[in-house]
């Protein structure tokens, strides 16, 4: 690792965190509508009724949709990064604790990738951005930012509870995504 934080310093690390989520998310846009409709059976088949129904009314929307959804979403992760940013430089709107949530919820939701296609045998999407892009780059940040003293432990078990407030976010951009287009 040490190799590669030669070549990129904190800041960079952090400024490539709106880059990151793009790819990821173009992988999500680029496949959830025809991967749903091509995988709605095999979804009833293997999660509980009410389960199901939910996930299928959550992420059952076009391709158009669901891109609005994660433009809402990327406000947060453009916000958040700005806000590390100030951080590092003492500006006005400084705050690591933000980041810190939406780097988690990151990184944690690679995770979920991985789950799903285990789960449902299946290529999902999102699940090679998570193992190839979102995992090393968490990774990577993560170690940095402990290794710079950016971030403490603390600090990320302080946030690690505020990552909930990540689903209340994603059902209304999902709202969004289905009610602008």
């Amino acid at each position: 690792m040490k190799g590669l934080e030669r070549w990129l310093d904190v800041q960079t690390l952090i400024w490539l965190f709106p880059i990151m989520f793009v790819l990821h998310d173009l992988e999500e846009i680029i496949m959830i509508e025809k991967w749903m409709k091509k995988h709605s059976k095999v979804i009833r088949e293997k999660l509980p009724s009410k389960m199901a129904d939910s996930v299928m009314k959550q992420f059952s929307m076009s391709t158009a949709q669901f891109a609005v959804s994660v433009l809402v979403i990327f406000l947060f992760v453009g916000s958040s990064t700005y806000m590390a940013s100030q951080f590092l430089h003492q500006g006005p709107l400084a705050n690591i604790h933000f980041f810190t949530v939406c780097i988690l919820v990151f990184f944690l939701h690679a995770f979920a990738h991985i789950g799903q296609s285990v789960f449902f045998r299946s290529i999902t999407p999102g699940v090679i951005t998570s193992i190839v892009i979102v995992l090393p780059y968490c990774i990577v940040l993560l170690n940095a930012l402990l290794q710079n003293q950016v971030i403490t432990w603390s600090t990320m078990w302080f946030s690690l509870p505020f990552t909930l407030f990540v689903f209340p976010i994603l059902l209304a951009a999902h709202w969004m995504g289905k009610k602008a287009v």
